[in-house]
Formats: C-alpha cells, sequence, structure tokens
C-alpha cells in the first residue's frame, strides 16, 4: 500500500487518506503552529514539578484538564498520556487495582480499534489476565470480572447504546471503561453521563498534525471514587504564598517520594506539547466551534450514507464520521478510489471503511 501511495505521489496527485481508525485530518490554526507548535518555549522538555518556572505550561494543561472533564462527564482528568493504546492498556490495569472482584477476566469489546485491542493483549499477557472478546451491541449475560472496553464510536463507525451497555456492566460489578472520540463528544452523550468509569481517547484531531502515525497525546479522565489511582500526572489550582491563583501539580506523592516500581505510571510527561495544543484549539474555537465542525463533518458523513444506501450499497446505520461499505471486493474498491486520490480503509474481503474528518470537503 505504502508503495502505490508513493507511485502516486510521485505523479504529483494528492491522496487524501480517509483510513480514520484513531487518526483525522485536522486544521491547525495557524497562531498555535506559529506561537505553540514552532515555539521553542512551549515544545522543549520541562520539569513540572517545578511550578514556580511553569506557570504557563501549568495553565495551560489545568484548561486541557478542563476541557476533557467537560467533554467526557467525569470528574477528574490527567494532563495527558501517551496515546490512546497504552492509555487503555493503563485504564485496564487500574480497574484491575481497584475492582474488588478477585476474578482476572477483562471483557474486550470488538469494536476496537486494532491498534488499541494489541496493546491491551500486549499487557494482559503477563499479568495473566483473560481478555473475553464480546459485541457491544448484542451483549452477553456477564459472568464476574473486574472490567469492561468498548470503543464509542466503534472502528466500524456504529454508536453503540451506551447506556444499556453501562447498566447491564455496573449490575455485573464490572468497571466500564469507554475509548471515546474526542470531537463526537460535542454532539454525543457524554460517557460519564451514562455510567462510565473511566474515559479516555486521543486529542488528535484538536488541531494536532499527523505525525507519521504518532504517538498523539492520550486524554484519560475517572470518576470521583478512582481519582487517586488515575495514572500520569494531575494540575491543580492553588494560591501561592502572596495569596495570588497558582498552578502545581497534585497528588504529587504518588510519583515523587514512593518507590519508583510502586508510581501508577512513568509516561506523565511524554506529551505535554500535543496536549496543550489540543487544549489551545478547544480555546481558539470555544465550544459552539467545535460543535460546529463537528455537526459539519456528521452532516457531510449522512450526505454520503445517503448517497451510498440509494445506491443499494450496505451502510452502518448510525455513525457519527465513519461508515462501514459492504462491497463484492474491498480491495478492488480501494484500487479504484486510490486511482482517484483517497486512500480508504480494507477491513476485510468485502467491507471497506472510510473516515471524514474537519478537513473533509464536499467534493
Amino acid at each position: 500500500a505504502l508503495a502505490e501511495l508513493k507511485a502516486i505521489a510521485s505523479q504529483n496527485k494528492v491522496v487524501r487518506t480517509l483510513i480514520g481508525q484513531g487518526y483525522y485530518h485536522t486544521l491547525t490554526p495557524l497562531v498555535i503552529q506559529r506561537n505553540v507548535l514552532e515555539n521553542p518555549a512551549w515544545y522543549t522538555a520541562y520539569t513540572p514539578y517545578q511550578p514556580e518556572i511553569s506557570q504557563g505550561r501549568l495553565e495551560a494543561l489545568f484548561n486541557y484538564q478542563t476541557m476533557v472533564v467537560e467533554l467526557t462527564g467525569l470528574s477528574v482528568a490527567n494532563a495527558s498520556l501517551l496515546d490512546e493504546g497504552t492509555a487503555a492498556a493503563e485504564a485496564m490495569t487500574l480497574a484491575a487495582r481497584s475492582s474488588k472482584s478477585k476474578s482476572k477476566r477483562f471483557y474486550v469489546a470488538n469494536n476496537l480499534f486494532a491498534q488499541t485491542r494489541a496493546v491491551i493483549e500486549t499487557r494482559a499477557k503477563p499479568l495473566e489476565y483473560e481478555l473475553v472478546a464480546f459485541d457491544p451491541h448484542h451483549p452477553p449475560a456477564f459472568e464476574p470480572g473486574f472490567g469492561l472496553i468498548v470503543q464509542y464510536t466503534g472502528a466500524d463507525g456504529s454508536v453503540v447504546d451506551l447506556a444499556a451497555l453501562l447498566a447491564q456492566a455496573k449490575s455485573a460489578g464490572l468497571i466500564s471503561i469507554v475509548a471515546a472520540d474526542i470531537l463526537s463528544l460535542t454532539c454525543l452523550e457524554a460517557p460519564g453521563h451514562l455510567g462510565a468509569d473511566i474515559c479516555l481517547g486521543s486529542t488528535q484531531r484538536f488541531g494536532v498534525p499527523m505525525g507519521n502515525g504518532g504517538p498523539h497525546a492520550a486524554f484519560f479522565a475517572v470518576s470521583d471514587p478512582l481519582k487517586r489511582s488515575i495514572p500520569g500526572r494531575l494540575v491543580g489550582q492553588s494560591i501561592d504564598s502572596e495569596g495570588r491563583p497558582a498552578y502545581r501539580l497534585t497528588l504529587q506523592t504518588r510519583e515523587q517520594h514512593i518507590r519508583r516500581e510502586k508510581a501508577t505510571s512513568n509516561i506523565c510527561t511524554a506529551q505535554v506539547l500535543l496536549a496543550n495544543i489540543a487544549g489551545f484549539y478547544a480555546c481558539y474555537h470555544g465550544p459552539e466551534g467545535l460543535k460546529a465542525i463537528a455537526q459539519r463533518v456528521h452532516r457531510l458523513t449522512g450526505r454520503l450514507q445517503g448517497a451510498l444506501a440509494e445506491k443499494g450499497y450496505a451502510v452502518n446505520p448510525s455513525f457519527f464520521d465513519t461508515l462501514s461499505i459492504t462491497v463484492p471486493d474491498a480491495e478492488a474498491m480501494r484500487q479504484k478510489a486510490l486511482a482517484a486520490g483517497f486512500n480508504l480503509w480494507v477491513a476485510n474481503g468485502t467491507t471497506g471503511t472510510l473516515s471524514l474528518g474537519e478537513a473533509s470537503t464536499e467534493a
């Protein structure tokens, strides 16, 4: 596939990648690109444990956390993790530590992005967790376990009825984890309001250019009972010695004053720049601006879905920005799309998917 893309590029043709799967085209506001992404004062490493010289960064991360709390509907958010896959693995181990169940069973929805599932499987193996796959649209009667993870919206584009699923998980004593699309949360009901214990996802589509696959900062939020177990760093607002508002890391003792092997996370400072870009992107557009972007993406997807259905194609009826299309030969469809300048995702022999984003046009 890479050779094909290079061959097309050599003909000076633009290939618009529409594979989705957690990665989307986004438009970085120029003021953020110039003043943050290209500014050494923002993109060089820093030590968040020295709040007196990091107030600007800490305030920006505090804004980022506030954005995540508002979008997820949960109580506490951290200041980002490495990427969505490792955040999902952190959520799984958090659930195992926090659950009252002695079972090592963990339910994994079959609509997760492939890379997220792969990281979960890798982390679960040495911990000897038993991973059980399930269909989130038709959940089974859950047996004893410590947790459950589901994608919202799924890799196939369909939107899961979270309220029913999470209620069923709660009655079975499972800690529920939702891997969510951050842009869709401006339109869809917040997972926290529907009963989720943990919500995570990628912030890449909030103005962060696709950097050759990533990683891109992950958001991570938890319900109030889990706040002392949350991995990564948390920025809190306090006051300084003169009574002025000041920012510092909260719950620092977990990282600084305990043995290294007992710390909840050691990847906590990896993505400060990208988290700040996502936070600034949200500030730049504001709540109504973000919602307008999401509604436009959904509207374009709806028009495409209607046209495909009219032509007789089987396509998912519920969606935000991703469509799964049943065709006789998915690879043949991809080849035709490549020739026209579009790179689509082949899910299997008879299913192709495509995702629209902020940069998608009528054409």
